[in-house]
C-alpha cells in the first residue's frame, strides 16, 4: 500500500451513500518496436489525481484499487473541501475509487464508489462535487500541452453549489467562461502569463472578484468554488509547470493550491488565491 501527499482546506458535514461510474476516453498508447517473431506493444501509464469539491461533505478517506483486485494503489486520508492530490502514475486500466467518512476505518460502508478508466499517456482529475444531498463524481481529462513562451494555459471547472451557472471574465471584460454549468469544464485557453483579476458572476447577477497569477509555461485549472461568505471564489490548481508534457507527481507539476501558495508565502484556503 502507498500514500500520496494531499493539501487541506477542509469543511466538515455528513456523507451520503452514492455509487457512480465515470469513464474517460483517450488516444491509444504508443507502440514499441516490433520483432519478426512476436510483435508487441508497450503501453504507457496514465496519471490520476483526486479532488474534493463538495462544501457540505465532511472529510473522507479515499482508496483507489484496480477492478481486477489486489491492494489499493493509492490511499488518501482526511481529504477535505478544496483538497487536490498530486498526480499518481498508474498503469492504464479501470479502477474503483472508494470513499468513506474520514477515520471510520470501515470500508464495508463505502459512501461513494466510482469506477474510473485511466487511459494510456493521459492525465485525469476525478472530482467529487455538488451538495452532499446530490453528491456527484466526474472525471476531467487534463490537457498538459505546453503553451508558447511567455504564455500560460488555463481552463475553468465550475464546481460551485451556489449557482447553476457562472460567468468568468477578466476585469477588462475578456470572457474566460460564459454560462459554465455545474460539473463542466471549459476548453483550455492560452493567455499571457502573469497576474489576472477575474470577475465571477453567478446566475442571479452577484459578482465576486478574485486575483490569480499564472506562471510562464504553466497549465492551470481554475476551480470555481463556494467561499465562506456565501459567494464565489477560484482555487487555481497547477496541472503542469514548464517541465514537459507529462506530470511526474511533484509540486511543480500538480497537487493542490495550498502547497504551491505556502511555498510562496501565501496563506489561506484559496478564498483570494494566488498561484505563481
Amino acid at each position: 500500500m502507498s500514500t500520496t501527499r494531499i493539501v487541506r482546506a477542509g469543511i466538515v458535514a455528513a456523507l451520503t451513500a452514492l455509487a457512480v461510474t465515470v469513464s474517460i476516453a483517450a488516444p491509444a498508447s504508443a507502440a514499441s518496436p516490433s520483432t519478426a517473431a512476436a510483435p508487441s506493444a508497450v503501453e504507457q501509464p496514465g496519471w490520476l489525481r483526486l479532488g474534493h469539491f463538495s462544501p457540505d461533505t465532511k472529510q473522507v478517506d479515499v482508496r483507489v484499487a484496480s477492478i481486477s483486485g489486489g491492494d489499493p494503489v493509492l490511499e488518501l486520508n482526511s481529504v477535505g473541501y478544496g483538497d487536490v492530490s498530486d498526480y499518481r502514475v498508474l498503469p492504464a486500466g479501470t479502477y474503483t475509487v472508494s470513499m468513506i467518512s474520514a477515520g471510520s476505518g470501515d470500508w464495508s460502508k463505502v459512501a461513494i464508489s466510482a469506477t474510473v478508466s485511466v487511459a494510456s499517456a493521459d492525465a485525469t482529475t476525478v472530482a467529487a462535487y455538488g451538495p452532499n444531498s446530490a453528491l456527484q463524481v466526474r472525471a476531467f481529462e487534463d490537457d498538459l500541452t505546453t503553451p508558447t513562451p511567455g504564455n500560460a494555459r488555463i481552463r475553468v471547472v465550475q464546481a460551485s453549489t451556489l449557482s447553476p451557472s457562472v460567468d468568468v471574465k477578466t476585469s477588462t471584460g475578456l470572457a474566460v467562461a460564459t454560462g459554465a454549468k455545474s460539473g463542466t469544464a471549459t476548453t483550455y485557453a492560452e493567455v499571457p502569463a502573469g497576474p489576472w483579476t477575474l470577475d465571477l458572476t453567478a446566475a442571479g447577477g452577484k459578482t465576486d472578484r478574485v486575483d490569480v497569477n499564472v506562471a510562464d509555461g504553466s497549465v492551470t485549472t481554475l476551480f470555481v468554488l463556494d467561499n465562506a461568505q456565501g459567494g464565489l471564489t477560484i482555487v487555481p490548481i497547477l496541472d503542469s509547470a514548464d517541465v514537459g508534457l507529462t506530470p511526474v507527481g511533484g509540486v511543480q507539476t500538480g497537487g493542490g493550491f495550498l502547497a504551491s501558495a505556502q511555498a510562496r508565502g501565501v496563506g489561506g484556503a484559496g478564498l483570494h488565491a494566488l498561484l505563481s
